[in-house]
């Protein structure tokens, strides 16, 4: 709903169209026919919410890893919509790094991971550090799989290396806490999650964590 007394850009119709229909595939191209990324960055911290949401939203299915620290930035948003449209869509972003072939490769190891072949996942997430040092969710993806096979210093190592990369990783924060958690760390656990609650407040699951952790240690 448009805001009484404001001027709103024709992005905020095409999304209100978007939450109506549905149709992914029309908001996008008609993003494309009018905006830059570099617009979309600028209107998600427009003050009216409603481009806030738009440009998210948009960033989100559209935006490269230009769009990163946008992104991180819309995790701390006033509105919770913008918020929640951030934490979905900066995952997406992540993988949107490198080349066209490396990205491929990305999402093969995400698919590897997703199905638990965390053998494979490693390797191939080995391959493509070697060749793009520099690319934030390689390391997080080995991460992932090195936790999967309980090696839960590596994942350790890999958790640091992304968030050296990449600091509004929130998810390499999130999977460091449980690694540390796996070696009988909780104070370097509690450390992480109150790093990953840092970087996106909206995760309540770490936030239960970071209290249980809080507890636990203050009662020692």
């Amino acid at each position: 709903m448009s805001t009484p007394g404001v001027r709103l850009p024709i992005l905020v119709s095409f999304y209100e169209t978007y939450l109506a229909d549905q149709d992914t595939a029309q908001f996008l191209r008609h993003v494309q026919q009018y905006y830059t990324q570099g617009t979309l960055q600028r209107l998600a911290e427009h003050p009216a919410p409603q481009i806030r949401r738009a440009a998210v939203l948009a960033l989100g299915l559209l935006g490269d890893y230009e769009a990163n620290a946008t992104m991180g930035r819309a995790l701390h948003d006033d509105d919770r919509t913008v918020r929640m449209l951030a934490e979905n869509g900066i995952r997406s972003v992540w993988r949107r790094a490198g080349t066209p072939k490396q990205q491929e490769l990305l999402a093969v190891i995400v698919r590897l991971n997703e199905s638990r072949r965390y053998q494979e996942a490693a390797q191939r997430a080995s391959q493509l550090i070697a060749e793009a040092p520099w690319l934030a969710e390689a390391w997080n993806q080995r991460a992932i799989a090195r936790f999967g096979m309980e090696d839960y210093t590596g994942a350790i190592e890999d958790c640091h290396q992304t968030l050296e990369l990449n600091p509004y990783h929130f998810a390499a924060a999130t999977g460091m806490g449980h690694a540390y958690l796996r070696l009988n760390n909780p104070r370097s656990a509690l450390e992480s999650f109150r790093r990953a609650l840092k970087l996106n407040p909206s995760l309540e699951a770490v936030r239960c964590q970071v209290v249980r952790l809080s507890r636990l240690i203050e009662g020692k």
